[in-house]
């Protein structure tokens, strides 16, 4: 396998000098408010919040994984990728609810909408998913890439890089990290595609690579009787971890939460939905080209989610290899400052703040700094640990997120949709939920030591498709019975809070945030979403039988 050569070096040098003057510039700008340091001032533009939603949510891990993915029969995961329609939700749906309440977080817009219990609740909630699915997988990711790219010691390269990175993001907050991003996005989409294109020429095309790899390999569908990957309870829980991930977590919805206004949001989540159309063509099918070259004998790895690294530096020639290489290092620095901002936004807005409430704006900045600082500690501590995963990254991003979002996600779509979701309900619904969760993941670590006749292995090993959409089911059946039995919250105190609760004002100001432009993008994005997902059912091998 090539590494760099001196023309690599050269990309990826001036792509960082790049980089660190776009840091610069807006590290001189910044000011000493929490507006400015969290939220960029609130007055990003739709191009930039879209770019850094898709930046955000590409991140090496991502490259990584999702091409693990492709190159480990792990093809129906490709439903994560056609969340494009998710993101449209978020624009269309939460998204006005959000910006009317002036919220800087997603707990802070719980307090509003119930109480300061479900905030602190959901904080920490947050707080710990970020550990277990993004700091830690982003800095293993990080490790794969280096240390099979660059050829450059994998400590070295993953601490550099966490240091970098959240050095910009300590110094600049959220203003450097969303433009930051907008290079990033740019830098890795181009990088990718021309990845896809040379790999998709060397394989001889998509006829010859879906002779080698057979048709049935490339069913995103599969019968409910597989063991993997049932359709339904994929398809089910993958909706649910998508409506968390896109419409209530702080990582992705803090830079729609930048835009000057809700127009300017909703085009940037749009624009962000189109982006988000991408990353099956840029990294799923570089995974599914690699397994070809593999099962021909051309190419050779270890382990799935080495398959986009090996790919690249055995295919692209000089200077190319540096773009792409730029490009998996933008990912990766994305993804950490993305999480680092937001891990600094939620400890300082929702813990921080709640217990020295007269905090000076300039204390507040001075907190969130030091909270990132401390984020950047923790994710290399996590580095030993994320070395010993087992398996594909991306099935385990995904396994992790079933077990977290159910709960969360229930919270909020019922508590927009249904006025009649009180606190009570709120909060009960998310301890049972944090538990559950806990509980989940601990069986799952030690089932291996349990009776395989007894209740505890059964809830540690059951398909975690299967455990997601049955925990999301019951998120909601506790979270209706309890607010059913509980007093009906008083509905003055939750105007804008729900549908049922809009006032005429605010029915007028959302409907001049769009014009027909909104309405047609959005509903091509939704169109091409469906047309996927049919090729991918018919298209690959006829009709397939999936009942």
């Amino acid at each position: 396998m090539k590494t760099l050569d001196f023309l690599d070096w050269v990309f990826v040098g001036v792509y960082f000098m790049i980089l660190a003057g776009i840091a610069i510039w807006v590290i001189r700008k910044r000011k000493d408010n929490t507006q400015d340091y969290f939220l960029a001032g609130r007055n990003i533009g739709w191009f930039v919040v879209g770019a850094s939603i898709f930046a955000s949510n590409i991140g090496s891990e991502h490259v990584v994984g999702l091409a693990g993915a492709g190159a480990d029969n792990k093809l129906p995961m490709l439903i994560y990728e056609l969340h494009a329609w998710v993101v449209l939700i978020l624009g269309w749906v939460f998204l006005p609810f959000y910006m009317r309440s002036g919220v800087f977080t997603m707990p802070e817009f719980l307090e509003k909408r119930f109480d300061a219990r479900s905030r602190w609740i959901l904080s920490i909630f947050s707080i710990a998913a970020y550990v277990l699915t993004k700091i830690s997988v982003t800095i293993y990711a990080g490790g794969v890439v280096v240390s099979y790219l660059l050829g450059i010691d994998f400590w070295t390269g993953a601490i550099a890089t966490v240091i970098l990175t959240g050095l910009y993001t300590v110094l600049g907050g959220m203003r450097a990290v969303v433009y930051t991003e907008a290079l990033q996005a740019v830098v890795l989409v181009v990088g990718a595609l021309m990845l896809t294109l040379i790999g998709l020429e060397e394989v001889g095309g998509w006829s010859s690579m879906k002779a080698t790899v057979t048709p049935e390999y490339l069913n995103m569908w599969r019968s409910m009787s597989d063991p993997d990957f049932p359709w339904l309870p994929l398809l089910i829980s993958s909706t649910i971890v998508g409506i968390w991930y896109w419409c209530t977590d702080q990582y992705i919805v803090q830079r729609a939460l930048t835009a000057k206004n809700l127009k300017e949001a909703r085009r940037g989540t749009i624009f962000g939905a189109v982006l988000k159309l991408f990353p099956v063509f840029l990294f799923l099918i570089p995974g599914i080209i690699a397994l070809t070259l593999k099962m021909r004998g051309e190419l050779h790895w270890d382990s799935a989610d080495q398959a986009f690294p090996v790919l690249m530096s055995t295919l692209l020639p000089s200077g190319l290899r540096g773009l792409v290489a730029a490009g998996l290092l933008a990912a990766l620095m994305s993804s950490l400052a993305s999480v680092f901002n937001s891990c600094s936004t939620l400890f300082t807005v929702d813990v921080y703040k709640k217990l020295r409430p007269d905090s000076s704006e300039k204390n507040l900045v001075r907190i969130g700094q030091i909270a990132t600082a401390v984020a950047v500690i923790i994710g290399i501590i996590w580095i030993p640990i994320m070395q010993n995963i087992s398996g594909v990254l991306y099935e385990y991003l995904q396994k992790v997120q079933s077990y977290i979002a159910p709960p969360i996600t229930a919270v909020f779509l019922l508590g927009i949709f249904i006025k009649r979701v009180n606190k009570q309900g709120a909060f009960y619904t998310l301890i049972a939920g944090l538990v559950i969760a806990t509980l989940r993941i601990a069986l799952e670590l030690v089932k291996n030591q349990l009776d395989p006749n007894g209740i505890l292995y059964f809830l540690g090993s059951v398909n975690y498709l299967v455990f997601g959409a049955y925990f999301f089911l019951l998120s909601i059946v506790l979270l209706i019975v309890i607010s059913l039995i509980t007093a009906a919250p008083r509905y003055e105190t939750i105007e804008n809070l729900t549908f049922s609760t809009l006032t005429e004002k605010a029915k007028k100001s959302n409907k001049n945030s769009y014009n027909y432009w909104d309405i047609i993008i959005t509903t091509c994005v939704v169109l091409v979403v469906g047309g996927v997902m049919y090729f991918f059912l018919t298209g690959v091998n006829g009709a397939l039988q999936i009942v």
